[in-house]
């Protein structure tokens, strides 16, 4: 049984990530979706053609392989935020540009099976991290990217890029999950 936690308030987290945020349902049960996210991202993956996570939808835009490792690379340094903050660590975060990582991360030179191996690694550790953190850590604050974020908003802000990521491979590259 994973733990409840309460969605975060307006000013929990800076305005951007409200569009993350608002995607995922005030019940409390953010691990719970997270976990299920895992099941349908591996299975829209493990179910797409090699040729069409390949191929952009567009000029500039990353392919379904890089927006798997972006997934990845967002939920190791959110849930890095998150452990430093909920340890009472002030130390102010920095941001992260998001397109120098994937134009670096050699997504596309890697197996299907590798990504997703090291999706799974990467969701089993963010679980455990916010299943086990005390109570209390989930109020605790700090400042990344220039704003205030509680612990609690940074597992929603994870929860909710995924969705929106798997919004994306769904709408524009037509790649979902099976029924």
């Amino acid at each position: 049984m994973l733990r409840s936690i309460e969605k975060p308030r307006t000013g929990e987290y800076a305005p951007y990530a409200a569009m993350y945020v608002d995607l995922v349902p005030d019940d409390g049960r953010v691990l719970e979706h997270l976990a299920a996210q895992a099941r349908r991202t591996e299975s829209a993956f493990e179910s797409a053609s090699a040729d069409r996570l390949l191929h952009p939808y567009a000029a500039g835009k990353w392919t379904p392989r890089e927006i798997l490792l972006h997934i990845v690379d967002d939920e190791r340094i959110f849930s890095y935020r998150a452990l430093r903050f909920a340890r009472g660590d002030a130390t102010e975060l920095p941001g992260f540009e998001q397109d120098p990582y994937a134009a670096a991360s050699g997504a596309n030179a890697r197996s299907v099976a590798s990504l997703l191996d090291e999706y799974r690694a990467v969701r089993q550790s963010t679980l455990m991290l916010f299943q086990n953190l005390p109570a209390e850590a989930f109020d605790r604050a700090g400042v990344a990217s220039g704003a205030r974020v509680t612990v609690r908003a940074l597992v929603y802000h994870i929860t909710g890029h995924e969705l929106h990521h798997l919004n994306v491979l769904r709408d524009r590259y037509a790649i979902s999950a099976p029924e």
